[in-house]
């Protein structure tokens, strides 16, 4: 409730109220009550208000809602004026001041004149600190009052000291490099420096607050001060990095390495109240996508630990750009899955360094809203804004915040606004564009200097204490600095800890081998009545019942088993075993093509019932609709497959294409992040793939996108034809004794193919197959034709009718690694081969020839074998499809035609 609303209007509503809360006060809601405590209105035992009481009291509810709008929280700038909070839009005046309003009992000031009662509000809400959470709920309004109006514990002379310890590191680190290494990049937190203390204070109070675990996302900006002086990561790494590149101790071959700024670090950091585990999740250049990464690894953490009762103990923390937030959209997205029961983490801390600039950009060019924290009023997000010169007020935010998550298990954000002392990076010239504001700048004092002034002033410490603090710290980096270049560091190999423990590195043998995927054929068996068992009181939908009829015969052996059973009973088969699996996409409980019922809703009740939750109580399945996002939730899934490696993590598109809404992810994580970061993930993305005539959008997951960006063994891509390979592909995801990240094109024509189907024996006593060989006579075999997916069963069907038998159908199931092994031995096991052909369904500019082709040709070239090579598929297109169903018919036709003739 917003209380700014009552007017003359509503007072017989209010006088209902005054009546309730004379008879019964636990009747009414906090806010009534603390509206009504202390006051009275009363006249002849009615309620009474006189229109000036009216609107003192419609003032102070002013100021609580938008006192933000005239707080000093802008180090650079004065505070404005607004109308939100002149006298005359209440009907008061200069007049009034001197009045006295028993409404001031509200904020602790009954009987106090107007102008106390303003001067209190502006102490409270137009400070250093101030607050935006008119959105929020009553009782979180209600609480976030109390913070700001309650009496707050004052910041004791060690904590001080404490800030200060923790402002002087910042400053000297960045002064240190900027005179040792001039004009390089370092992306300094100057200007902005109250963030360390603020993080400092943050552990100090959240092992306090049950917390045992942080997670930290955030972009460049600090970032490298905050690895120093946070995470507790050597000088020496630092200084070495900046000398030359760092070996590691163990060499590794495919590690590239990455950036100072983009490196990620885990450390304990020591308290009274305990220990506290901080980990800064690595981070490329695409800013904000660390967000739905580091959210996913606090999940990780949190499941690990046992799921919704330790949401308090694992905390998610973002620091943000101002741009960034404003302007990047995963940030929309990672706001939006905090309350999704799927993926909410217990509330994130959000940290907005507002620079009051972007790259080179101004402020009012980066965004369309009054703050950059704007966005986070779309989930009613409580928003404590701080100047940034203020390291005292950045702690009590800090502590709010902190309570508030703890509180309430909902996000919150800081918006700290400061400035950024050098252009984006050191070596740039951001007077270019923001002259007036760097004039501004150049002049102002770090925020240790102000504080130290505070400080003396108060008598919290002398000039002396602080300038030998100061000078200590610096020669402290100095010595370092010396040592580095006598002996520099080696950078640490990573280590297989924790939830990796037992694990390693995969290598290219790894690839050459089979994997035991086998299970038990009984225990399967029993997997299978599972999947189409539901309790006695459960009212099923009339059309699945036949579906679960089915099912069941499929999965005791009756019946041969189609993709969706397959595949569910690779997650009962894991879960028996003690694996957690966890699938989420925008419709993956009965999957877009209904083809999975994972879970089933009652007819009646609408209460979701999902068969193998409970196969086993030490294995946890989560299958679970998310947010129409690609972008956030690969992300996130992709931070939890990284948290969790000991767990199955899939991720399900819609439809195979609308991945590339999620390419950044692919790009820079998925791709690339064990060869910049030595960080390994497990995740498997399902992309429904296959033309079938459904439009540009429909056909194409964009196979040739994963393969260009396939090498030293960073990922699989499969494109699998049958129950069984899908089956012991996820299975030996989780088999292996290393991890690496599954792509699979996943059919859609296929769920359903007649001959699209395997036994129960197949999967139990069975093994995944890179390559699938052809029955065929193979003394009469002259041309040899390599297909990957659906588009097998078009050719099979066109060579019974044909009856070509000189021409041999063999499947490619993992495109990449390529299994050149395996395609040696079949092609030599055609001894009168002329031909190999490629054939695809994609454009020759898509799918897998681009990538195939080289392989091929090593292949043959090793071998000694003299085989034309050929192409036969759609010519390159700029669209993956063509929108019209009978055209598409025609080109397949004709694709089918060029292989087998007329």
């Amino acid at each position: 409730m917003n209380n700014s609303g009552i007017n003359r209007a509503n007072l017989e509503y209010i006088e209902q109220l005054y009546t309730d809360f004379k008879s019964n006060p636990e009747s009414l809601a906090t806010e009534w009550r603390s509206f009504f405590e202390g006051v009275e209105f009363a006249q002849e035992g009615k309620f009474g208000m006189s229109d000036k009481e009216l609107s003192v009291f419609q003032l102070i509810q002013a100021y609580r809602a938008d006192g933000h709008l005239e707080a000093n929280i802008n180090p650079l700038y004065s505070p404005q004026t607004s109308e939100q909070l002149s006298l005359k839009r209440f009907g008061l005046s200069d007049k009034d001041l001197n009045a006295k309003f028993q409404v001031g009992s509200l904020i602790g000031k009954q009987g106090a004149s107007l102008a106390d009662i303003i001067a209190h509000l502006r102490k409270t809400y137009c400070g250093t600190l101030a607050l935006q959470a008119s959105d929020a709920s009553p009782k979180e309004q209600a609480w976030l009052t109390e913070q700001f109006e309650g009496k707050a514990a004052a910041v004791s002379v060690d904590e001080k000291k404490n800030a200060l310890k923790g402002l002087t590191k910042a400053e000297t680190l960045e002064k240190f490099i900027h005179q040792r290494y001039v004009g390089t990049k370092r992306f300094s937190v100057e200007g902005g420096e109250s963030i360390i203390p603020m993080m400092d204070y943050l552990v100090e109070k959240g092992t306090g607050q049950k917390v045992q675990e942080i997670f930290l996302g955030m972009a460049h900006r600090g970032r490298v001060n905050m690895l120093v002086n946070f995470f507790g990561k050597g000088e020496e790494y630092v200084f070495g990095d900046f000398n030359g590149p760092l070996s590691l101790e163990q060499p590794v071959e495919d590690f590239d390495g990455d950036v100072k700024y983009h490196l990620g670090y885990t450390s304990e950091k020591k308290t009274a109240n305990g220990t506290c585990r901080v980990n800064i999740a690595y981070n490329p250049s695409h800013l904000e996508t660390v967000n739905a990464i580091t959210v996913g690894m606090a999940r990780a953490a949190q499941d690990k630990l046992g799921g919704d009762a330790f949401r308090k103990n694992v905390v998610p923390v973002l620091i943000h750009g101002d741009a960034a937030f404003a302007g990047q959209g995963i940030v929309q997205e990672v706001l939006q899955l905090a309350g999704v029961k799927s993926h909410t983490v217990g509330g994130t801390l959000h940290i907005i360094i507002d620079n009051q600039v972007g790259f080179t950009t101004n402020g009012f060019d980066t965004r369309s809203t009054r703050y950059a924290s704007d966005a986070a009023k779309m989930t009613f997000t409580p928003v404590l804004h701080v100047n940034g010169d203020d390291v005292e007020s950045g702690l009590k935010a800090m502590d709010i915040a902190l309570r508030y998550r703890q509180e309430f298990g909902k996000d919150v954000v800081i918006n700290m606004i400061c400035f950024r002392k050098y252009g984006h990076n050191e070596g740039d010239e951001p007077a270019f564009t923001q002259p007036k504001m760097y004039e501004l700048i150049k002049t102002h004092p770090t925020v240790r200097e102000l504080y130290v002034k505070k400080l003396t002033a108060e008598n919290s410490i002398d000039q002396a204490t602080a300038d030998k603090v100061y000078q200590d710290a610096w020669d402290r980096l100095q010595k370092i600095f010396d040592e580095t270049k006598q002996n520099p560091p080696k950078l640490k190999n990573f280590k297989f800890e924790g939830a990796w423990k037992g694990l390693r590195k995969g290598t290219d043998a790894d690839f050459e081998k089979a994997t035991n995927t086998t299970f038990d054929l009984a225990t399967l068996k029993k997997v299978g009545e599972k999947l189409a068992s539901y309790p006695e009181s459960f009212t099923p939908h009339p059309k699945l019942i036949k579906l679960l009829e089915t099912r069941k015969a499929m999965g005791t052996g009756k019946e041969m088993i189609d993709w969706g059973t397959a595949e569910l009973l690779a997650y009962g088969s894991l879960l028996s075993e003690g694996t957690d699996v966890r699938l989420t996409g925008e419709d993956c409980v009965r999957g877009t093509f209904t083809h999975r019922h994972a879970g089933m809703y009652d007819f009646k009740t609408n209460q979701a019932y999902f068969p193998l939750a409970d196969i086993n109580p030490k294995a946890k399945l989560l299958v679970a609709e998310s947010i129409l996002s690609e972008y956030g939730v690969v992300g996130f899934e992709y931070g939890y497959s990284v948290q969790n490696p000991r767990a199955l993590v899939m991720w399900e598109a819609q439809f195979g294409d609308f991945v590339n809404g999620a390419q950044i992810v692919i790009d820079q994580y998925i791709a690339a992040g064990e060869a910049k970061w030595q960080q390994m993930c497990n995740l498997v993305m399902l992309l429904p793939h296959g033309y079938e005539g459904q439009g540009p959008e429909h056909s194409s997951c964009r196979i040739e996108r994963f393969l260009q960006s396939c090498a030293q063994n960073n990922m699989q891509v499969c494109n699998l034809t049958t129950p069984a390979q899908i089956f012991h592909a996820l299975r030996r995801q989780m088999h292996r004794d290393f991890r690496k990240p599954l792509i699979i094109a996943s059919p859609k024509s296929l769920l359903r193919h007649p001959k699209a189907v395997s036994s129960l024996e197949e999967m139990a006593k069975g093994s995944f197959q890179e390559v699938i060989a052809d029955t065929v006579d193979k003394s009469k075999v002259d041309t040899v034709v390599f297909v990957s997916g659906k588009f097998y069963y078009e050719l099979l069907e066109e060579r019974e009718k044909s009856k070509k038998e000189n021409i041999a159908l063999v499947r490619i199931e993992q495109l990449y690694p390529f299994p050149a092994k395996q395609v040696t031995e079949v092609l030599k096991s055609y001894p009168k081969a002329k031909t190999l052909i490629w054939a695809q369904e994609e454009p020759r500019n898509m799918g897998a020839f681009q990538s195939v082709y080289f392989k091929f040709a090593d292949v043959v070239a090793k071998a000694g074998m003299k085989l034309g090579f050929e192409y036969v598929g759609r010519p390159e297109r700029s669209s993956p499809a063509t929108g019209s169903i009978h055209r598409h018919k025609l080109e397949q036709a004709e694709i089918i035609k060029s292989i087998f003739g007329a």
